[in-house]
């Protein structure tokens, strides 16, 4: 059901996580909840709904919200079916993304994916704002690149950063897609991500997460530009 489940503690925060893989496009959809109070959030239910109400069942969470890194067709074609299974608002992404969240059905069509729904978030996040579930707060940073209006959420506390496709182990987001711009993904990076500091440790929008550090040391989209 999971491909991942962990941990992480400073000071009076405490949080889990688990990573549950959704789509033909494997799809990092992460649950995250403050441990004290079992308060949750989904990040980016790109589809297959039961499959991740299932996965918050077995965790034994309460989910409060949906985030969303951006608005591609694998990260939020289950968006509006979780917010209506769950009663929930949906926060994210940037407003640069509306036109994506416009056009969910027919991004779902050249993929075959059926059922999916347009829908509008609750809030839209902006760089400067924050999010919170339970103890957990998470600050916004607007990292366009990979699409107009990708966010990116970190929590100082933690030393984690949940970064969607802005940033890769190894590689980073794609840049092919409309509104998509390489050199804008790497200014991102280079001026929003990698100040978070080496320790930092993130949570991708899809394979195995990394750190800023192993990234800034290891990546060739990177290191090339430093």
């Amino acid at each position: 059901m999971t491909e991942q489940n962990d941990t992480r503690e400073s000071g009076q925060a405490k949080a889990g996580a688990i990573i549950v893989p959704v789509t033909l496009f494997e799809q990092n959809c992460t649950i995250i909840w403050d441990e004290p109070s079992k308060k949750a959030v989904v990040i980016d239910p790109g589809g297959d709904v039961p499959k991740i109400l299932e996965a918050v069942k077995q965790t034994g969470v309460t989910v409060e919200k949906i985030w969303l890194t951006h608005g591609h067709i694998d990260h939020v074609g289950g968006a509006a079916d979780l917010r209506d299974a769950l009663k929930v608002p949906i926060e994210g992404p940037h407003q640069a993304d509306k036109f994506l969240l416009d056009n969910v059905v027919e991004s779902g069509a050249r993929f075959g994916m059926t059922g999916v729904r347009n829908f509008a978030p609750d809030r839209w996040l902006d760089e400067g704002d924050s999010v919170s579930i339970g103890g957990l707060q998470f600050d916004i940073f607007h990292c366009p690149g990979h699409s107009p209006g990708s966010v990116v959420f970190f929590n100082k506390d933690l030393r984690f950063a949940h970064v969607g496709d802005v940033l890769f182990a190894g590689s980073v987001g794609r840049t092919d897609l409309p509104g998509g711009s390489h050199a804008t993904l790497i200014n991102s990076i280079l001026t929003k991500l990698l100040p978070l500091g080496d320790d930092v440790g993130f949570i991708c929008g899809h394979g195995a997460g990394s750190s800023i550090g192993q990234e800034r040391m290891t990546n060739p989209f990177i290191t090339g530009e430093m």
